[in-house]
């Protein structure tokens, strides 16, 4: 006796979704990040996370400047900062300026796996705080030995200490974008036409503006300054595009500007004159016949 066969659909596996992502895990027992849901599952910006994610993957000391992760990322530093300010008013990232013991200050940058706050008195507490800047004892002078009070010394400071360079995001900007040549920003703006390379910021447009108004006022267009400003770049940057785009503007001489040209005088007009022959207006500086009539006239005269 034959087996019987059915031709019903088999069913289903009642695990597998039947729409959206299938997670195909393997357990990782190196090189790997603990990243909690509330960051990856945040949500705005992309670039934000992924920034997060990839501070958060590096060892402690990695440099973490917006200068280091525009040399990681495709993006520019104004996608990098707005990053790193989204994810300081979070509470994921934290930027503090502490007093070495050299005299010099340095911004050491906080990231925490959980945003750090006041929980309440009721919640868990929250993550440990970085360690609290250490400070060096002021010493005091003893007063002088007189009778009238004398005012308290005051505290000596050290000299100023040399920038950092993560703290050269967070200085004030030399100038209002608003208050700059518009003229100017609009040749900076349009030189990452030329080289997608040449990406300004805000900040570095304004400082650059005011001497690419001065090439402007001595008569250069604006091709002309794109020109000298983008040609005969290296294949490879090693500094900041704006840095570059500084020194071509300070070292760069100034092409003479064109002599200009003194029109060239042309001869008046003759007034119009009617042939005394043929009566047909022709002109001449003086009445009599036309170029057709003339010949006949001279002929005539001559017989």
């Amino acid at each position: 006796m034959a087996d019987s066969q059915s031709n019903a659909r088999l069913r289903a596996d009642a695990g597998a979704p039947t729409s959206g992502v299938i997670h195909v895990r393997t357990r990782l027992a190196a090189d790997f990040t603990v990243l909690s849901n509330a960051l990856a599952q945040r949500r705005g910006s992309a670039v934000t996370i992924g920034v997060a994610a990839y501070i958060l993957s590096l060892p402690d000391g990695s440099p973490v400047s917006i200068a280091a992760l525009c040399e990681h990322f495709t993006e520019g530093e104004i996608l990098i900062s707005r990053a790193l300010r989204e994810l300081e008013a979070a509470g994921y990232l934290e930027r503090r300026r502490e007093r070495l013991s050299s005299g010099q200050i340095r911004t050491r940058t906080y990231l925490y796996d959980v945003p750090g706050g006041d929980p309440g008195p009721d919640g868990p507490p929250g993550p440990p705080g970085p360690p609290k800047p250490h400070r060096r004892p002021v010493r005091s002078r003893p007063a002088p030995a007189r009778a009238e009070p004398t005012p308290a010394p005051a505290e000596q400071r050290s000299p100023a200490p040399p920038a950092d360079p993560e703290a050269e995001s967070e200085a004030p900007d030399p100038a209002p974008l608003a208050d700059a040549d518009p003229r100017a920003i609009a040749v900076l703006a349009a030189l990452r036409r030329v080289d997608p390379r040449l990406v300004l910021s805000g900040r570095e447009a304004a400082r650059l503006a005011p001497a690419v108004a001065e090439w402007l006022a001595t008569g250069l267009d604006s091709a002309q300054i794109t020109g000298l400003l983008t040609a005969g770049l290296p294949g490879s940057l090693r500094a900041r595009p704006a840095h570059i785009l500084a020194f071509r503007l300070r070292e760069t001489p100034l092409p003479a500007p064109p002599e200009p040209s003194h029109p060239v005088a042309r001869p008046a007009a003759s007034p119009l004159q009617n042939c005394d022959g043929c009566d047909r207006a022709f002109r001449a500086p003086t009445p009599g016949h036309c170029r057709d009539c003339r010949p006949g006239v001279l002929l005539s005269r001559a017989c």
